[in-house]
C-alpha cells in the first residue's frame, strides 16, 4: 500500500485484534465508524456502505442473501448497527424486471420496503441500487475530497486513468438512483479487474471481497489520489488559489468585529425563522476567502451533491468594506448584500424548477464568507450549521486541488437544482419531526454553575435550545459545562467566565455568545448571593456587595442582552430570577430584600422600553430552594437558622411547613418558571409580569 507524502497525517487503520471475534454485520460496522472517522475519507452523513451476509431467513429457516446497507440519514461514523437497512438479494435482483426507466426511475424507491429482511424498519436510502447491482460482497462509497478533486476537473476522466494507471474507472456524473446502479453494473462488467470507479463530479466506490480487504481497498485508492495531487502541485509550484491578496486579521480585531457584525447578520437572515451560526476559521478557510480567485471560485458553486444539499450552490461573500461599517449603515449593507442574494436565488429556482418541483425553499444563503476573517454558517440549529461548514470545507479542498492541477468545474446548474429540489429529497424533509419550541435560540445564564442556573439549562437544552453558562466561579463553570456537553452534545453548551459586577466582563460574555451563535435571545439573570444582618449590623460592604451582585448585576447583564437583543431585531425575553424577598422584607436581610426589589423595578423598566422592540421581560420570585441551591451552602444557611432560631438541619421543613400548599420548592420548579416566560409559544403575550414560585406566601401575593 502506498505511504501518504509527508506531511500528511496517516488515515485510520484496520485494528484486528478489535475485529476478531465480529461477525459479519459487526465488521461492516466497524468498517463503516472507522472510514466515518476521518473527514478526508467522508463528510459528515455523506457516503454509505455496505455487505451481502449470507443469514437465516425467520420465516423459512433458509439461508438467504442479505444486503446490509446504510439507511436513509444516518451517518458511516457515528451509526450503529440499527442505522443500516437489510433487503433481500433475490427480491432486489428481481426489480430489474419493474424497471421502466430513466423517466420514472424514483418509482422504485417506494418497492425496496416491499424487499425488507425481518421486518427492519430501517428506510433504505437512494443509493441502496448502487451497492445491490455491484456483485461484490462488500462495497464503499466514499466522498473523499481527493478523490472528488479529481471527479471534478475538466480533463476528469484522463487524469482517474493516469492517477490509478487504469485499475480505477470513471463514469460521467448521473445523479443517484436505480439508473446509476445499472449503469454503474454495467460498466463494471464491460471492465473486469477494476478496484474500484470514479463518479464525475460525486465521489468513489471501491469494493473488496472481505470487509478488511474492502476497507484497505478503499484507504488506498484514497492515498493515492492525495499522494498524486500533492506531487502534481508540488512540481507545478502553483500558488494555491492565486496567492492571498489580502492577510488575516488579529484574533483581537477579528473577535471585536464579529461581535458587531454576527447579531445583525443572524437577525438579518431570520425573517421570522430562528436560526443559529457558526464560525470557522481553520488554516484552510482562511487561505480561500483570502485569496485572489475567492470571488470567481465561489461563483462556480460546489460539485458533489452532498455538498451543495448542506450549503446551497453558492455561498455569499461579504467585503470588508461591508463589515468595517457600524450601526444603521452596516444593517443596510448586510440587508443589502442579503437582499440580493435572495433574489438571486429565487431567480435560480425559477430558470431551473420543473412542474413537479417543491415550492422555492428558505433563499437565504448557508455559508458566508468574510475575507481575512474566516467563513459563517447560518442554519436551523447550531450541529446543522456547523456541519454545512464541515461540507464546505470539503467543497474548499476540491476546489484547491483541481485548481491546481487541471480546472475546477462546478456541477451543471440545472443538475445541481435536480438534487436540491429532488421530490425523494423533499419528502425526507417532510419526514423530518416537528422541531423543539426552543431550536434555534440562545439562553444566556448567569449564575449557570449553581443548582437553579444548572436546572434551567437543563430545561432549555432539553427544549431544543442552546445556552450559555456564565459564571464567575471557574472550576464549577468548566464542570458543569463538561456535564451538560456530554447529556446534550457539545454543539449546545458554551461556558464563560463572567463577573456580573464587572461592565468589561459582562460585554465580554455577550461577545463570546454572539462570536460562538451569533447571538442571545433569551437572558436568565440569577447570578446571586445571599446575606443577613440585624440591620444595625449591616455594614456598607455587606450593602454594597448585595446591590452589586443583585442590582448592579442584574442591569449590567440586562442592559447588554437588551442591546443584543435590539441589534438583532427579532424580539427577546429576559427573565430575571428575584426573590420573595423582593416582595415583602425578611426579619434580619435588608441589604439582600433592598436589592431583590431593585430587581422586581428593574425588569419593569426593560419591560417598559422592550415592549415595541418585541423584547418581553419578567421576574420569577422563588422562596426557600434549599437542595441544589449554592446560597445555602455558605453563612445564610447558618444566618437564616439563627434569625429564625431553629437548626440548619431543620431548615427545609421549616420553610416547607410555613408554605400554605407545605410544599418544598425545588431548582427544577424555577426552571420550570424560567422556561414558560422563555417559551414564546407559552408566553408571547406576558411582560411586566411576576410569577412566584414559593408554595404559597400570603404576605408575597403581588397586588
Amino acid at each position: 500500500m502506498n505511504t501518504p507524502t509527508p506531511p500528511f497525517q496517516p488515515f485510520p487503520r484496520w485494528d484486528d485484534s478489535r475485529t476478531a471475534a465480529l461477525d459479519e454485520p459487526g465488521l461492516l460496522l466497524y468498517r463503516s465508524n472507522l472510514l466515518g472517522s476521518d473527514l478526508r475519507i467522508t463528510n459528515y452523513g455523506g457516503g454509505n456502505t455496505s455487505a451481502k451476509v449470507w443469514q437465516r431467513d425467520p420465516l423459512t429457516g433458509q439461508q438467504v442473501e442479505v444486503l446490509w446497507v446504510k439507511g436513509s440519514g444516518g451517518d458511516v461514523g457515528s451509526m450503529k448497527l440499527d442505522g443500516f437497512s437489510t433487503l433481500y438479494m433475490d427480491k432486489l435482483r428481481a426489480l430489474k424486471g419493474l424497471y421502466r426507466g430513466l423517466a420514472q426511475e424514483d418509482e422504485m424507491v417506494a418497492y425496496l420496503p416491499h424487499c425488507t429482511f425481518n421486518l427492519n424498519g430501517r428506510a433504505a436510502s437512494i443509493d441502496t441500487p448502487l451497492h445491490s447491482s455491484l456483485p461484490y460482497a462488500h462495497v464503499d462509497h466514499m466522498h473523499p475530497d481527493a478523490v472528488i478533486a479529481i471527479a471534478a476537473m475538466e480533463h476528469s476522466e484522463a487524469l482517474t486513468k493516469k492517477v490509478f494507471e487504469g485499475t480505477v474507472g470513471w463514469m460521467p456524473w448521473l445523479r443517484p438512483g436505480y439508473e446509476l446502479g445499472q449503469q454503474l453494473a454495467a460498466y463494471d462488467a464491460a471492465h473486469p479487474g477494476l478496484r474500484g470507479i470514479v463518479l464525475g463530479g460525486h465521489g468513489l466506490f471501491s469494493w473488496g471481497d472481505t470487509s478488511k480487504a474492502c476497507f484497505e481497498n478503499t484507504v488506498d485508492l484514497i492515498e493515492r489520489a492525495q499522494s498524486w495531487l500533492a506531487q502534481e502541485r508540488a512540481a507545478r509550484q502553483v500558488k494555491v488559489f492565486g496567492g492571498a491578496c489580502v492577510d488575516t486579521l488579529a484574533v483581537a480585531d477579528r473577535d471585536t468585529t464579529l461581535a458587531r457584525v454576527l447579531p445583525v447578520l443572524r437577525g438579518l437572515a431570520a425573517q421570522g425563522v430562528p436560526k443559529l451560526l457558526h464560525l470557522n476559521t481553520s488554516p484552510e478557510v482562511l487561505e480561500f476567502v483570502n485569496s485572489v480567485e475567492l470571488e470567481p471560485l465561489a461563483a462556480l458553486g460546489t460539485s458533489c451533491p452532498d455538498h451543495f444539499l448542506r450549503t446551497k450552490i453558492r455561498p455569499l461573500v461579504v467585503p470588508e468594506a461591508v463589515y468595517r461599517l457600524d450601526g444603521d449603515a452596516l444593517k443596510q449593507a448586510l440587508d443589502g448584500l442579503l437582499t440580493g442574494y435572495r433574489a438571486d436565488y429565487g431567480a435560480y429556482y425559477e430558470r431551473n424548477k420543473r412542474p413537479t418541483s417543491p415550492p422555492l425553499r428558505d433563499p437565504n444563503p448557508v455559508v458566508i464568507l468574510l475575507p481575512r476573517i474566516g467563513m459563517v454558517t447560518i442554519a436551523k440549529d447550531k450541529a446543522t450549521a456547523r456541519i454545512a461548514g464541515e461540507f464546505y470545507v470539503n467543497a474548499i479542498n476540491v476546489m484547491r486541488e483541481a485548481n491546481a492541477v487541471d480546472r475546477y468545474v462546478g456541477l451543471p446548474e440545472q443538475e445541481a437544482f435536480d438534487i436540491e429540489y429532488w421530490l425523494l429529497e423533499e419528502a425526507k424533509l417532510q419526514r423530518m419531526p416537528k422541531p423543539k419550541p426552543l431550536v434555534g435560540k440562545v439562553g444566556l445564564v448567569t449564575g449557570g454553575a449553581g443548582g437553579i442556573g444548572q436546572a434551567i439549562a437543563r430545561r432549555f437544552l432539553a427544549e431544543g435550545g442552546c445556552v450559555v453558562l456564565a459564571d464567575i466561579d471557574e472550576e464549577a463553570l468548566a464542570t458543569v459545562t463538561a456535564d451538560l456537553s456530554r447529556a446534550h452534545g457539545a454543539d449546545h453548551v458554551r461556558g464563560v467566565r463572567c463577573d456580573v459586577t464587572d461592565e468589561a466582563s459582562v460585554i465580554a460574555a455577550f461577545d463570546r455568545a454572539a462570536i460562538e451563535f451569533g447571538g442571545v435571545d433569551i437572558l436568565v439573570s440569577n447570578a446571586g448571593i445571599a446575606s443577613a444582618a440585624p440591620i444595625e449590623d449591616t455594614t456598607l460592604a455587606l450593602w454594597n456587595r448585595n446591590q452589586s451582585i443583585l442590582a448592579t448585576g442584574y442591569f449590567l447583564v440586562g442592559r447588554e442582552a437588551f442591546r443584543q437583543m435590539k441589534t438583532q431585531g427579532t424580539g427577546g425575553a429576559i427573565v430575571m430570577i428575584a426573590s420573595k424577598n423582593g416582595m415583602v422584607a425578611s426579619n434580619q436581610a435588608t441589604a439582600y430584600c433592598a436589592a431583590k426589589a431593585a430587581e422586581i423595578q428593574l425588569s419593569r423598566s426593560f419591560a417598559l422600553e422592550g415592549a415595541p422592540l418585541g423584547i418581553r421581560s419578567n421576574v420569577v420570585n422563588p422562596d426557600a430552594v434549599i437542595r441544589g441551591s449554592k446560597i445555602w451552602t455558605g453563612k445564610w444557611s447558618e444566618e437564616r437558622a439563627a434569625a429564625n432560631k431553629i437548626g440548619e438541619d431543620d431548615l427545609e421543613a421549616f420553610y416547607r411547613d410555613r408554605s400554605m400548599l407545605k410544599r418544598s420548592v425545588f431548582p427544577e420548579d424555577i426552571a420550570e418558571a424560567a422556561y414558560f416566560f422563555a417559551a414564546e409559544h407559552l408566553s408571547a403575550k406576558s411582560t411586566g409580569n411576576i410569577l412566584n414560585v414559593d408554595a404559597g406566601n400570603l404576605a408575597a401575593f403581588t397586588r
